[in-house]
């Protein structure tokens, strides 16, 4: 039977009143030319549907390029319409728009925790584990609570220049809900699997992670 997998996007555009952000084009393209390449079924939604904002777009990329412009990233569907039952696996997409619509958003939290539940593997590169520091499962505890995880460090975030400027800093708030953050160095992939929680920590993290989501649904047959 074959796979069926979501990309959830951000739909947030203004990173602080300092510049224009989005989802981060990359972490999309690439783990959705690799499922596509496994014979996954892959959609794609954002919080509020359309077109999102991006940012990091690069033309001289064919992956990218050629995710730009399929019309399931032209018009993506609204989280609040998705049907998680039909997935083995969702994985929330970085992009530092994500720190201002993923954590609290109902939706987002709800296609994780019924992914989850239901046996399927929840994947998260970059900023897009934003989406884990409120997903909690049907008994109340975080999803992350016990877990190894990685996600854009306090390190990259100085690096990047807006560590006074996100909401909070990505990392301490995985820790707070009971994770184990594992960071790497900066801006070299890393990703961390525990069970079928599957993190990255930055933009090069996100094809070897797609490739671990992969491996995980062939080995779970989910």
């Amino acid at each position: 039977m074959t796979k069926r997998v979501l990309i959830a996007l951000t739909s947030h555009d203004d990173l602080g009143g300092v510049e224009r952000t989005g989802y981060y084009v990359p972490e999309a393209a690439h783990p959705w030319e690799i499922f596509r390449k496994a014979g996954f079924d892959v959609d794609v939604a954002s919080v509020r549907g359309g077109e999102p904002p991006q940012d990091g777009y690069d033309p001289a990329d064919p992956a990218q390029v050629a995710f730009v412009a399929s019309p399931e990233q032209r018009d993506t569907a609204r989280l609040a319409d998705v049907d998680a039952s039909r997935y083995d696996a969702v994985l929330y997409a970085g992009g530092h728009g994500t720190m201002w619509d993923f954590p609290d958003d109902p939706d987002v939290i709800r296609i994780g925790r019924e992914v989850y539940e239901r046996g399927g593997v929840v994947a998260a590169v970059c900023h897009g584990p934003s989406a884990l520091v409120n997903l909690t499962l049907s008994d109340g505890s975080h999803l992350v609570a016990g877990k190894r995880v990685a996600a854009f460090t306090n390190a990259e975030e100085e690096l990047r220049g807006v560590a006074g400027v996100v909401p909070f800093l990505l990392a301490d708030a995985l820790v707070a809900r009971g994770a184990e953050h594992e960071p790497g160095e900066n801006w070299q992939p890393r990703v961390v699997v525990d069970g079928r929680l599957a993190t990255g920590q930055n933009p090069a993290s996100a094809a070897p992670l797609a490739e671990r989501v992969v491996e995980l649904l062939a080995e779970r047959r989910v």
